[in-house]
């Protein structure tokens, strides 16, 4: 059996206690690289590390320490509903983690879409433990110059919210992608499943609605594009149905140090549907002049 094949799911699945009312779950792997990469995954109902990275993670642990989580209120992490906005909630809950589990150093941080948003968070809130951001679609960075609001994705979202039911998380999962087949009826079940409790539908919907109330202005992220100095690479499907490709332009350029790479015949998630090439973006991105 080689090493690649030895990361399942039961593996790599870490709890940690990072607050006394707050326990996180987590995979694992890469142990004893010097360089720590944190994954974090999208916001649709059903979404997990698991569920968003479960290919990448054997490919990123070969050079990475890997750690991808389940934000708050997804996977087996705790599901509170009382919170500040989300972005917020999810940054400064990763850098509990961190403390928790000793990393000190700067990490680097990957995230689709929810997952995007939180990781610009965190590299804002945080800036001395963020290093290099690779973003996929991510939210809240996002600005609509020319598709209209909202989009089909979050039209679909917020109809799964009102009646959660297995047709409306289908249809809310092929407006994902380009490539239909990727969506199965082994997929569907499991994404239903996750969604459908009513812990679940509570955090989702506490999740929803930190984005117009309260500090809402914490998830604007593109008003603070402008003081991030890491160095970011875009990455975007050009059939991106959910965070549309023109989205991009206004993080193009505000953040100094950006750069995008779009892919044709792809949805939102690009580390699925073009998996080789996604890999190899990102590990050549972060080891490009390591220290630089």
């Amino acid at each position: 059996m080689t090493a690649t094949e030895e990361l399942t799911y039961e593996s790599t699945s870490r709890f940690a206690q990072v607050r006394d009312d707050l326990r996180l779950h987590y995979h694992e792997a890469g142990v004893g690289h010097d360089t720590t990469i944190v994954l974090l995954h999208g916001g649709g109902p059903g979404a997990s590390s698991w569920s968003n990275f479960a290919k990448n993670i054997p490919v990123l642990a070969r050079r990475f320490h890997v750690i991808a989580v389940d934000q708050p209120g997804y996977g087996r992490s705790d599901k509170p509903t009382e919170h500040p906005q989300y972005f917020v909630h999810s940054a400064s809950a990763l850098a509990d983690l961190l403390d928790t589990l000793g990393i000190t150093d700067r990490v680097h941080l990957l995230g689709n879409s929810l997952g995007g948003g939180a990781a610009v968070r965190f590299a804002l809130d945080y800036p001395d433990r963020a290093g290099r951001l690779v973003l996929m679609g991510p939210g809240g960075l996002s600005v609509n110059l020319f598709a209209p609001d909202p989009t089909e994705g979050v039209k679909n979202l917020g109809k799964f919210g009102y009646q959660p039911t297995r047709e409306n998380l289908e249809a809310f999962l092929r407006i994902m992608v380009f490539d239909q087949s990727l969506i199965t009826p082994e997929l569907v079940e499991e994404r239903f499943a996750a969604a459908s409790t009513p812990e679940s539908l509570a955090a989702a919907k506490a999740m929803g609605k930190s984005f117009s109330s309260g500090e809402f202005e914490k998830g604007m992220l593109w008003r603070d594009a402008y003081r991030l100095r890491q160095r970011v690479l875009l990455i975007w499907g050009r059939e991106d149905r959910v965070n549309p490709l023109d989205g991009a332009l206004v993080a193009l350029k505000m953040i100094p140090r950006a750069q995008l790479h779009v892919f044709g015949g792809c949805g939102h998630w690009a580390q699925l549907e073009k998996f080789d090439e996604f890999n190899k973006l990102t590990v050549d991105f972060l080891t490009d002049g390591e220290n630089s």
